[in-house]
C-alpha cells in the first residue's frame, strides 16, 4: 500500500477567489496550488486588461508571504467584447484566457453573452491568437430542464463552434455529465475539460440527504450517479484532456442558506485530499500526478511546477468553516469529516 506520493505542486485551473475581505480570507487556502486560474465574474467584471492587472496585484497581496502560487487572470466575455482589445490583453500577459458565461447562467453572469452569434468574431480572433476559451457550458433557456442544460449547450452551441473553428483551444469547465466526457473524448487535443472534487464525490442525492442541503448546491448542478461514475472514469483514465479545476466558490453561510441561496462549493482547503481519496478508491493513485500537476499544464503549453510536494496517508479532519473578516463564515467542502490523505511541503 502506498503511503507517500511525490508530485509536482498541483495546479488549479478554475477557481473563484472573489475580492476584498473575502479574497483575503480565502486566498491563503489556494496557496497549496502552483498556478491558480482566477475567474473574472466579479462586480464589476474583469473585462479589460487594466482591470486584470489590478486584480492580479490584489491576488498576489492576498497570498501568504513567500507563496509560490502564480495567479492567472482571465477576461470576462460580453456581447460587446472587442476582438482587438482582447487580443492585445492576451499578448501583453494581462489575460491568460477568456471566460464565456452565458448570460444569467451562474453567479455574477448577468453581463455574460446573451447570444452566441455575437461572440463569433471574438472566437475567430482567439483561434488566430492561440488564446484559450474557458466555457461555462450551459444553456439558460428556462424551457430546458436544469439537469439537461449542459448536454444541450454542447449539442447546440459549443459543438458547432468547435467544428467551425478547429484551431480554437477550448476548456469545458466543471463538467458534470457523461455527455461532456464523450464530447471531450471524441474531439482533438484542442478540447479539454476540468473536473471538480465535489462532482467526483457527490451525485444529486447529496442535495436532499435528510433535507434540503444548500451547501451541496452548485452550478452546474449535481447529476445522477451514472454521470458521477463517468466523471470518475475520465479523471482517473490518464487521458491528458481531463485535469483538475476545483471551481472553489466561497459564499458566506448566510448567503447559502437564505431564500434563493447562492450556488458554489468552497473546496480549496480540501480539494487535493479529496481528489487523492477518489483516485485511491478507483485504484488509480498512479494517475493522480498527471491529473493534478501535468495534464493541465501540457494542455496550455506550460511546464509542470518545478517544485515537488508530497501527499501522505495521514488521517485529518478539516474545519467545518473558516471565518470571514466581515463576519460570518464559509462552509468547507468535507469539513468535519475524516480524510485519508494530506498534502505536505
Amino acid at each position: 500500500m502506498t503511503d507517500t506520493l511525490e508530485l509536482p505542486r498541483p495546479d488549479d485551473w478554475h477557481a473563484h477567489l472573489r475580492d476584498g475581505d473575502t479574497l483575503r480570507a480565502v486566498a491563503p487556502h489556494s496557496a497549496a496550488f502552483y498556478r491558480v486560474v482566477a475567474m473574472p465574474n466579479l462586480v464589476p467584471p474583469i473585462d479589460t486588461a487594466e482591470a486584470a492587472l489590478a486584480y492580479r496585484e490584489r491576488l498576489l497581496a492576498a497570498l501568504p508571504p513567500g507563496s509560490p502560487t502564480v495567479p492567472l487572470t482571465t477576461a470576462y466575455l460580453t456581447d460587446h467584447t472587442a476582438p482587438d482589445a482582447l487580443a492585445a490583453g492576451f499578448r501583453s500577459g494581462a489575460f491568460f484566457a477568456a471566460k464565456w458565461y452565458p448570460a444569467r447562467a451562474t453567479t455574477n453572469a448577468h453581463l455574460g453573452v446573451s447570444d452566441p452569434a455575437k461572440l463569433r468574431p471574438v472566437l475567430a480572433r482567439m483561434a488566430d491568437e492561440g488564446m484559450p476559451l474557458l466555457v461555462h457550458g450551459e444553456v439558460t433557456d428556462p424551457a430546458v430542464d436544469v439537469f439537461d442544460r449542459e448536454a444541450e449547450f454542447l449539442r447546440t452551441v459549443l459543438g458547432p463552434i468547435v467544428e467551425a473553428l478547429p484551431a480554437l483551444r477550448v476548456v469545458v469547465e466543471h463538467i458534470t455529465t457523461r455527455e461532456s466526457v464523450d464530447f471531450v473524448s471524441r474531439h482533438p487535443r484542442n478540447v479539454g475539460a476540468t473536473i471538480t472534487p465535489h462532482h467526483l464525490w457527490w451525485n444529486r442525492n447529496a442535495l436532499f440527504d435528510g433535507g434540503l442541503r444548500p451547501h451541496a448546491y452548485c452550478l452546474p448542478v449535481l447529476k445522477r450517479e451514472e454521470h458521477r461514475r463517468a466523471l470518475r472514469a475520465a479523471a482517473t483514465s490518464g487521458d491528458p484532456r481531463f485535469f483538475a479545476g476545483t471551481d472553489t466558490a466561497p459564499h458566506a453561510v448566510a448567503r447559502k442558506e437564505m431564500d434563493c441561496g447562492c450556488a458554489g462549493v468552497f473546496n480549496a482547503p480540501t480539494a487535493v485530499a479529496a481528489y487523492a481519496q477518489v483516485f485511491e478508491d478507483e485504484g488509480a493513485l498512479a494517475a493522480l500526478p498527471g491529473f493534478l500537476s501535468r495534464h493541465g499544464a501540457a494542455f496550455y503549453g506550460l511546464a509542470p511546477s518545478p517544485e515537488t510536494v508530497r501527499l501522505v496517508r495521514e488521517p485529518w479532519t478539516p474545519p467545518e468553516t473558516i471565518p470571514l473578516p466581515q463576519g460570518g463564515s464559509v462552509r468547507v467542502f468535507l469539513g468535519g469529516e475524516t480524510l485519508r490523505w494530506r498534502l505536505v511541503g
